[in-house]
């Protein structure tokens, strides 16, 4: 491809993402979990497998810590998460998974692995890995939840 129809790289890493969401998303529609919105399952994804403090998953979201704590009371109301004390600082709160939440991460994740295999077998093997491996060294300058 000549540079003149080339799209900037930025977009580039962006498509495959938009992707991966889009089809993660109709998955999950599809498994029955057709109740939220596309922006709660943004701040659901973030959730770590632990639980998240909301004005951590409003930072990683790109968003305000009130727009994150409503979608977060919208998923808590649907029954995808609950609040508990945090046992590091029982003055804080944790977003952790109910159980519904759980089975849809399952959706998720079972969809992201076909997605992944799709991607190895088309690219091949090795190419794969090098995208995996340099995206991964990537992170260390771009990521500040990576570290």
């Amino acid at each position: 491809m000549d540079d003149e129809h080339r799209i900037d790289l930025g977009v580039a890493l962006f498509i495959p993402y938009r992707y991966t969401e889009d089809r993660i998303f109709r998955a999950l529609q599809d498994a029955g979990f057709d109740d939220w919105t596309l922006a709660q399952c943004r701040v659901f994804q973030r959730i770590a497998p632990d639980g998240s403090r909301l004005t951590d998953l409003a930072d990683q979201a790109q968003m305000s810590k009130q727009s994150a704590g409503v979608l977060v009371d919208q998923l808590q109301r649907l029954r995808y998460v609950r609040r508990v004390a945090d046992p590091m600082d029982g003055r804080a709160r944790l977003i952790v998974f109910e159980k519904r939440g759980l089975r849809a991460v399952k959706v998720a994740k079972a969809t992201l692995d076909e997605i992944l295999v799709e991607w190895e077998a088309y690219l091949g093997t090795r190419n794969f890995t090098l995208l995996h491996q340099i995206l991964d060294q990537l992170r260390e300058i771009t990521d500040p939840y990576g570290r």
